[in-house]
């Protein structure tokens, strides 16, 4: 299966130039975050499922690659853009070897899809942004709970699907980890088991997978306590429809980008509410933002406020998604105040994301490898920096914005991975943008 050409036709370099301040309206595309979860959830449910706002990113058109590869039929309407259709078909007599799954990080979504196909899953380890590892010791335990058999080795895992599907499945969970929290919905759906999960991840990621199977006849309710998830009476016959909602994280960095230029602007096709806890930090500092049901406005700054932004990364109901946090760096180098940032979540991230904009010149204090801060603004200078993961590539883009003379941002490979095409994004908000042939 061919990427979508945003993937394979740009440039994997682009020149940023600091200009006027960012204005205008722009869209975003469907989320990577959210349209990855809903992929495995529609290949489980064991019917065709339509599912509308797939976006061009590079992980996501290879999830549905793997997923072909799987024994799934993939349908891509030529007049609908951004749809696809999920259908089982006709399986392979034996497994495929998926090891290329190994480029993306979630690829452990794969799971359950392929115990549907096979009555067994064999996958590399996750791959994708080299942010820290991605432990898979938890999602071990829920298969477990479901009596699977899980097998580990260097290259990684296979799970073996058990014998007889168990009726009930009661587990719960550490730590709300989103990625175990999907892993335990789907397989219910695959062994039409009722599951009730403890503590589980309430992001909109994962009540998204919730509200599609509703949608699809499952009776789903859900709380900071638990997730309780029954399966329908009956086997449903019929094709359902679901949608990939906007990505939060792309309007999240288009908001920041513009207020870091002192621009005003609209983002559209986000679920407002998914934005509240980076619009509260926001307005805390000084940006004025308001959240539409559909939308973010960032609107001209008069004073900032000189109050200290704390982004610290949460996985709790109202915590800050981690994705935000570069983003939100990227902004604090412009404003007045001494600034925190944690991400417990992804451990290596500030390894990847400090040392680029210390090249650009930012004065970073590290506190721990995960945690630091910085006092702004700060006056950045152009140069060359490389997009080392997707959050890193769109924070240097806000930087570089933001610098004297020209910033260089390489590795945008790595960005296309999660947003289809940003930087169009931003040049359609008047950003400085050129491509740099390959």
């Amino acid at each position: 299966m061919d990427l979508a050409p945003t993937s394979t036709r740009a440039a994997g370099t682009v020149t940023v130039r600091p200009g006027r301040p960012l204005a205008g309206t722009v869209r975003v595309d469907g989320s990577k975050n959210a349209a990855l979860p809903l992929l495995a959830a529609a290949a489980s449910v064991g019917r065709a499922v339509r599912l509308s706002g797939v976006p061009a990113s590079a992980d996501v058109q290879r999830m549905l690659g793997l997923l072909e590869r799987s024994g799934y039929r993939v349908a891509r309407p030529v007049a609908e853009p951004g749809t696809v259709i999920v259908a089982p078909d006709k399986r392979p007599a034996t497994a495929p070897d998926l090891t290329d799954a190994t480029r993306i990080r979630a690829s452990y979504y794969l799971v359950a899809p392929l115990l549907a196909a096979h009555g067994q899953a064999a996958l590399p380890w996750p791959g994708g942004c080299q942010i820290g590892d991605r432990g898979m010791e938890l999602h071990f335990a829920v298969y477990e709970a479901f009596g699977d058999a899980v097998l580990l080795d260097e290259s990684g895992y296979r799970v073996l699907a058990a014998e007889q599907s168990r009726d009930e499945v009661t587990l719960t969970l550490p730590f709300r980890s989103r990625g175990a929290s999907v892993a335990a919905i789907c397989r219910a759906v695959v062994a039409g088991s009722l599951l009730e999960l403890g503590n589980p991840n309430l992001s909109p990621e994962t009540t998204g997978v919730l509200a599609a199977l509703r949608a699809a006849g499952w009776t789903a309710h859900a709380d900071s306590r638990k997730i309780t998830l029954v399966p329908p009476p009956g086997v449903a016959s019929e094709s359902a429809v679901w949608a990939v909602p906007g990505d939060k994280i792309e309007a999240g960095t288009l908001a920041c980008a513009i207020a870091a230029t002192g621009g005003e602007g609209r983002v559209e096709g986000v679920h407002g509410p998914d934005l509240t806890v980076l619009a509260d930090l926001l307005n805390w500092a000084g940006v004025p933002v308001t959240l539409a049901a559909d939308a973010i406005t960032v609107h001209p700054t008069r004073a900032v406020s000189g109050r200290p932004l704390r982004a610290i990364a949460s996985l709790t109901p109202d915590g800050l998604d981690a994705d935000f946090e570069p983003a939100l760096m990227a902004l604090a180098l412009t404003l007045p105040g001494t600034h925190t940032f944690a991400d417990d979540i992804n451990p290596g991230r500030h390894g990847n994301l400090l040392p680029q904009l210390t090249r650009l010149g930012a004065v970073i204090e590290e506190l721990s490898p995960t945690r630091c801060r910085l006092t702004g603004p700060q006056r950045l200078t152009g140069t060359t920096v490389r997009a080392t993961d997707i959050r890193t590539g769109s924070a240097l883009l806000i930087a570089g914005l933001t610098a004297r003379g020209t910033t260089t941002v390489s590795g945008l490979d790595q960005l296309r991975r999660g947003h289809a095409d940003l930087p169009a994004k931003l040049r359609a908000l008047g950003a400085d943008l050129t491509d740099v042939p390959r």
